[in-house]
C-alpha cells in the first residue's frame, strides 16, 4: 500500500491535537497511520498492526474494502451533500427501506442523525415529547441500569452510570436519572425475579415521573463489556408495559451482527419503541447513526403540540453516508457473517482461555466477535499499548477491560496472533 505523502507532524499533534480521554499536559503517545486495509493498519514507519478494535467496532468490514469503496467514489460523482429540511435522496430512502426491513417490524420510523451519542439524545427527546404529547408532561426522566455507557453528550451523559462512569465530573450540571442495579443474571443464566426487583421498585415508585427505560440489550459495552441474560429484556418489556413506560434499545455498539446476531434484541425476541443505531452501520467509513421508532411513538409526537419533532442536525442523512451505509448492509447480506461471527467467537474462546489462570485476571469472557480480559486492576494505558504495537497489534483497552472486537473477515491466523498478544502482555502486567 502507498504510504502518506507527506510525514505526519508528530510535534504539531502533540502540541495542538487533543486525542479522546487524554491529557494536553500529558499526552499519551500516539501511533501515525499513513493508510489501512484488509485487517490492517499501516504505521508511517512501515510496521503493519492487526487491528483487534475495528476502530471502536465501527470497521466490520475492515478497512478499503472495494464494494464500499466503490458505493463512496458513486456517489460523491452525483452528490456529496444536500440538506434534509424539505429535500430528500435516493441513498436516505434506501437505507430507511434496509433498516426497516432488518429491524423488527413494529419498528416503521426512521430519523438519522451524525453520531451515536447524537442518536441517543434523539431517543430521549422524542419519549420526552411523546408524553408532553400524551398530556403527561411531568413523564420527562429516564430509567437504566448501572454499568451502563450512551455516549458523551449531555443528554446521553446523564444516562451512563454516574459513579463508576466517565462522566461523574458532571454531576450536578446534567438532568438527574433514575438508576437500577445493572442486570446480574449472566448471558447464559436464567433471569430471576430478584434479578429485577430494584428495577421494577423503581418503576413501581417513579413510574408517574419516568419517560421510558434505556438500556443497552445483552451487552453493556464501554460501561463494563457485561453480558447479561435475554430473558431480563422479556421481563423488563413487560414491566414496561405494566407501568406504561416506553423502552428504548441502545444498539449502537451491538448492532450488525456484533453479538451473533443482526441485532443484540434478536436473542430475547422482544421490540423497544425506540431503538438506536450507528457505529458498524456505515462499516466504518463514515459518521452516522439512526432512532427508529413505533408508528405511534412518531404519530403521538406529531399530535401534539408543537405538531412535528424538535430536532435537526445540518448534516442529516448525509448522502455519502447513507450510500455506504446501504452497500454496508448489502455487503453484510451477501455472505454468512454469522458463520464468520460463530468462527471468531470460536477462536477468541480457545485464545483468550489461558488468560483465566493469570493471577491478576478477574474473568475471561467472550459472546459473538466480542472476547473480554476483565482484570483487578487498571492497566497503564502508555505502557500496555506501546506493548500491543511491539508486537504488531491495535488493542485499546481502558480501566480494568482488555477486550477485542475484530472485523468480521478477519482469518483465523491473524486472530491467533491477537489473542497470542493479549495474553502475553496481560502475563506481563502481573
Amino acid at each position: 500500500m502507498s504510504t502518506s505523502a507527506h510525514p505526519i507532524d508528530l510535534d504539531f499533534d502533540r502540541s495542538h491535537l487533543w486525542h479522546p480521554y487524554t491529557s494536553v499536559k500529558n499526552p499519551l503517545p500516539v501511533y501515525p497511520v499513513c493508510c489501512a486495509y484488509d485487517v490492517f493498519l499501516e504505521l508511517e514507519d512501515g510496521r503493519k498492526l492487526i487491528d483487534g478494535m475495528s476502530s471502536w467496532w465501527a470497521a466490520i468490514h475492515g478497512y478499503n474494502h472495494p464494494v464500499l469503496n466503490e458505493a463512496m467514489v458513486a456517489q460523491i460523482r452525483r452528490m456529496s451533500h444536500v440538506m434534509f429540511g424539505g429535500l430528500t435522496h435516493e441513498p436516505a430512502v434506501t437505507l430507511a427501506k434496509q433498516l426497516v426491513a432488518l429491524t423488527p417490524q413494529s419498528l416503521q420510523k426512521v430519523f438519522f442523525s451524525d453520531s451515536g451519542s447524537v442518536a441517543v439524545e434523539v431517543a430521549i427527546k422524542m419519549a420526552i415529547q411523546f408524553w408532553a404529547a400524551s398530556g403527561k408532561p411531568s413523564k420527562k426522566r429516564l430509567l437504566t441500569v448501572r454499568s451502563g455507557y450512551h455516549g458523551d453528550t449531555f443528554a446521553a451523559m446523564s444516562v451512563c452510570d454516574p459513579i463508576t462512569g466517565m462522566h461523574s465530573l458532571f454531576k450536578g450540571s446534567i438532568q438527574e436519572q433514575f438508576f437500577a442495579e445493572a442486570p446480574s443474571c449472566l448471558f447464559h443464566e436464567p433471569c430471576t425475579e430478584e434479578d429485577l426487583a430494584d428495577i421494577h421498585s423503581m418503576l413501581e415508585k417513579h413510574h408517574m415521573e419516568i419517560a421510558a427505560v434505556i438500556i443497552e440489550p445483552i451487552v453493556q459495552g464501554a460501561g463494563g463489556m457485561r453480558f447479561y441474560a435475554p430473558h431480563y429484556l422479556v421481563r423488563l418489556r413487560e414491566l414496561c408495559d405494566c407501568y406504561d413506560v416506553l423502552l428504548i434499545f441502545d444498539e449502537i455498539a451491538t448492532g450488525f451482527g456484533r453479538t451473533g446476531r443482526m441485532f443484540a434484541l434478536d436473542h430475547a425476541g422482544i421490540v423497544p419503541d425506540i431503538m438506536c443505531v450507528g457505529k458498524a452501520l456505515t462499516g466504518g467509513y463514515m459518521t452516522l447513526a439512526a432512532t427508529l421508532a413505533t408508528n405511534k411513538v412518531a404519530d403521538i409526537i406529531c399530535s401534539g403540540n408543537p405538531g412535528l419533532f424538535m430536532h435537526g442536525p445540518t448534516f442529516m442523512a448525509n448522502p455519502l453516508a447513507c450510500a455506504v451505509a446501504s452497500a454496508n448492509i448489502s455487503l453484510l447480506g451477501s455472505y454468512d457473517w454469522q458463520a464468520s461471527v460463530v468462527r471468531l467467537e470460536a477462536g477468541l474462546r480457545k485464545g483468550l482461555t489461558p488468560c483465566r489462570d493469570l493471577s491478576n485476571v478477574a474473568d475471561v469472557r467472550v459472546l459473538g466477535a466480542i472476547g473480554v480480559v476483565e482484570l483487578h486492576s487498571p492497566v497503564d494505558m502508555a505502557v500496555v499499548q506501546k506493548q500491543f504495537v511491539d508486537k504488531g497489534v491495535w488493542v485499546r483497552p481502558f480501566s480494568r477491560l482488555v477486550y477485542l472486537m475484530p472485523p468480521f473477515i478477519m482469518r483465523g491466523e491473524e486472530l491467533e496472533i491477537l489473542t497470542a498478544a493479549v495474553y502475553d502482555v496481560v502475563k506481563d502486567a502481573q
